[in-house]
């Protein structure tokens, strides 16, 4: 198979662009590779929506035109407001709209021409063609130079581009800012010095594997400090509560990622409700190992004093794998309502993680960029945000580390816009609670 490359420079195409407004172009066809035979042109160029002709002489000119509508051979006048002509060969480029009343062009089975004007490719030949129709008003020498010899006749499809439903600046400056922030959060509340944020989600939806994530950019490589995996049972036994430090010998930066066994569907297995209403309280200490078939018991002193606002989780992610949502039981979205429920009761702030988005989505596995252009991971977010009951805009899509060896922009972006948003809504606790807490002193 032959590869076609484009002949527009990506200064030329910057310009075509800005006459057509936030568009794709993509090469259908050229002259020189397919020939300037009107068959070759109509086999790849009709029934292809808006096209862009773009021809180049031997005096450097580019010039051609852009239709809307189909070519398709019909045999018919075709009306079409959006057309134009056009050249970039100065510094500004030229645009000729189609006069009004005008037909756009002929659509038939010869080569392109526009109002039965300007022929392209005319006589299946490498030349353009100018006749005395007033279609389109221009002068040739300004258009095209009077060079009538074409070196190169290509035609691109145009399509717009789908417009992001987030907006997301994926550069190195907004990853910096991002962990500036951080570093620099300080809690609303001033008794509370790192805002303790609880993951709780099925079995190896990617809690552990958030946690490492994160280590991992402040770190400034990949690290695994926290077992993770893919194994049907729960890799996480124990309560653990890990701070993160700015760099390897840095200090604490101003959270506390809290990791908890998974959720399991069938009863007597994976966390038990009654543990995290323990943990929320802020009863369970670090390390403490679960027993599914024994929820913690606080000692008696503990129970009898309240733990202070500083040891409470003050913000709650639901970790949920993208590829598994369509999959999740009537059991497993009970146990999760049920927690929802309890943490409702209690003001606790709560954010969506939704991990595996590259494996959800194969157009976002090759780009992690195209992730708020996915109509299908948008689809996602919807879903997971009816079925545990949350607005979309607390649903935040992410790639875990997994398998990476280096660290990669546009994963970081990610992580690091979720982090910043489970300290803003822990700010939002804080600030619903104050009150409250004032009352009490």
């Amino acid at each position: 198979m032959i590869s076609i490359t484009s002949k527009l420079t990506e200064e030329k195409r910057k310009k075509l662009c800005g006459l057509l407004g936030n568009v794709e172009l993509s090469l259908l066809y050229k002259a020189s590779v397919h020939g300037y035979q009107a068959p070759a042109f109509h086999q790849r160029c009709d029934r292809q929506g808006p096209t862009l002709l773009v021809a180049y002489n031997r005096s450097g000119y580019i010039f051609g035109g852009y239709t809307s509508v189909d070519y398709s051979q019909s045999g018919q006048y075709i009306t079409d407001k959006e057309a134009f002509l056009f050249s970039v060969h100065g510094k500004i480029p030229i645009c000729i709209k189609v006069n009004s009343g005008c037909n756009a062009r002929y659509d038939d089975a010869k080569g392109p021409n526009f109002g039965q004007q300007l022929y392209f490719c005319y006589n299946n030949q490498p030349a353009v063609y100018n006749c005395s129709n007033k279609a389109f008003s221009f002068k040739s020498a300004t258009l095209y130079g009077n060079d009538t010899q074409l070196t190169e006749c290509e035609v691109y499809k145009v399509e717009e581009k789908e417009k992001p439903w987030r907006n997301v600046l994926w550069t190195a400056d907004r990853r910096d800012e991002l962990m500036e922030m951080i570093r620099n959060h300080k809690p609303l509340m001033t008794s509370v010095s790192r805002v303790r944020i609880l993951m709780i989600g099925p079995v190896g939806a990617g809690k552990s594997s958030f946690f490492n994530s994160i280590n991992s950019i402040f770190t400034g490589h990949v690290t695994s400090k926290a077992m993770s995996g893919s194994a049907g049972t729960s890799l996480t036994v124990q309560f653990r509560t890990y701070p993160v430090n700015d760099g390897r010998e840095g200090k604490p930066l101003p959270f506390v990622l809290c990791d908890t066994m998974g959720l399991e569907e069938q009863s007597g297995a994976g966390l038990d409700i009654e543990d995290i209403s323990s943990i929320l309280q802020g009863h369970v200490p670090d390390r403490y190992k679960f027993n599914p078939m024994a929820p913690f018991q606080p000692d008696e002193q503990k129970a009898s004093r309240p733990a202070s606002l500083q040891e409470k989780i003050h913000c709650v992610v639901y970790v949920i794998d993208a590829t598994k949502i369509s999959l999740m039981s009537d059991k497993l979205e009970e146990k999760l309502a049920s927690i929802r429920r309890k943490l409702n009761s209690l003001g606790i702030a709560q954010i969506v993680l939704m991990t595996k988005v590259d494996e959800a989505c194969p157009l976002v596995e090759e780009n992690l960029q195209s992730l708020y252009v996915s109509s299908y991971i948008k689809s996602k977010v919807q879903e997971v945000s009816s079925r545990l009951g949350v607005p979309v805009s607390c649903v935040l899509p992410v790639k875990n580390y997994s398998q990476e060896l280096e660290l990669e922009l546009n994963c970081d972006v990610l992580l690091l816009t979720a982090l910043q948003q489970m300290l803003r809504f822990a700010d939002d606790y804080f600030d619903d609670i104050r009150p409250v807490e004032g009352n009490t002193k």
